[in-house]
């Protein structure tokens, strides 16, 4: 075995003591707050804002996307009615209305 003589005073000692000390206390009250239930509830919370935050920005996405490749459907770069497009479909719409609104009087009368 090697020789492991402690050449530091009594002092030092007692000094390295108090750091280590307060070392210690600041890990047990970092420990203390991380396994607090308000702190565990809150991470928890944040967590699921993130996701939430995530989901809804990419649903987003995909409805912006969505609505962007209808409206080049109907719409030409220019920002004017494609009416090849629109006309059958407003003829559609208002058929269905026509039929709905048709079988509504029909039940009441």
């Amino acid at each position: 075995m090697a020789d492991t003589a402690d050449t530091r005073t009594p002092a030092q000692i007692e000094a390295d003591i108090r750091r280590r000390r307060a070392t210690l206390a600041e890990t047990l009250d970092e420990i203390g707050v991380r396994v607090h239930p308000k702190t565990i509830v809150g991470d928890a919370k944040a967590k699921v804002a993130s996701n939430i935050d995530h989901t809804l920005g990419r649903a987003y996405v995909e409805v912006n996307k969505a609505v962007t490749d209808v409206r080049a459907r109907f719409v030409d770069e220019d920002g004017a009615p494609r009416l090849e497009r629109v006309v059958p479909v407003a003829l559609v719409v208002v058929g269905v209305v026509g039929l709905l609104a048709f079988s509504t009087r029909r039940r009441k009368g």
